[in-house]
C-alpha cells in the first residue's frame, strides 16, 4: 500500500485524544484504551487489498455490509464482535475515512477521552487539525 494511506490512517486516529499506536500482528494498531483500527496496509487473508479493521456500535456492521458491500465486509475474528471491514482500495474520502475512525474509536475509548473529543468539538472545531 502506498505510504500516503497508511500516513493518512495514522493521522486521522492519532489526532484523537489519547490515541496511541502499536504493531500488532505485524500491522499496525491503534488504541485509546482498548483497540478500535487495525489497519492492514498490504491485505489480510482473502482480503488481497488494503483495508481497515474497525470496532463498530451494535448493528453497524450488518447495516454497512448490506447496503454497501463492495466498500465494507464482515473481517475475519473481529467480525463476530461486530467489528467492520472498510476497504482503502475503493478511495473514501478524507471526511468518510475520518468519521469511521472516529465511529470507531467512540466504541470503545474511555469517558475521560469521549470528554475531551467531545469538549474539543463543542469548542468550534469540526475535527482536530492533523498533525
Amino acid at each position: 500500500m502506498p505510504g500516503p494511506v497508511v500516513e493518512t490512517v495514522r493521522r486521522l486516529c492519532l489526532a484523537l485524544p489519547g490515541a496511541t499506536e502499536k504493531v500488532t500482528h505485524g500491522s499496525p494498531g491503534f488504541f485509546a484504551g482498548r483497540q478500535f483500527v487495525m489497519l492492514w496496509p498490504d491485505g489480510h487473508h482473502d482480503h488481497r487489498f488494503p483495508h481497515l479493521w474497525c470496532a463498530a456500535a451494535p448493528g453497524t456492521q450488518e447495516g454497512l455490509v448490506s447496503l454497501r458491500p463492495e466498500r465494507f465486509f464482515r473481517p475475519p475474528y473481529v467480525g463476530g464482535r461486530g467489528w467492520v471491514g472498510v476497504r482503502l482500495d475503493r478511495r473514501p474520502s478524507l471526511a468518510e475515512l475520518a468519521s469511521i475512525i472516529e465511529d470507531a474509536y467512540r466504541c470503545v475509548a474511555p469517558k475521560r477521552l469521549l470528554a475531551a473529543l467531545d469538549e474539543e468539538r463543542a469548542g468550534g472545531r469540526a475535527r482536530r487539525p492533523l498533525p
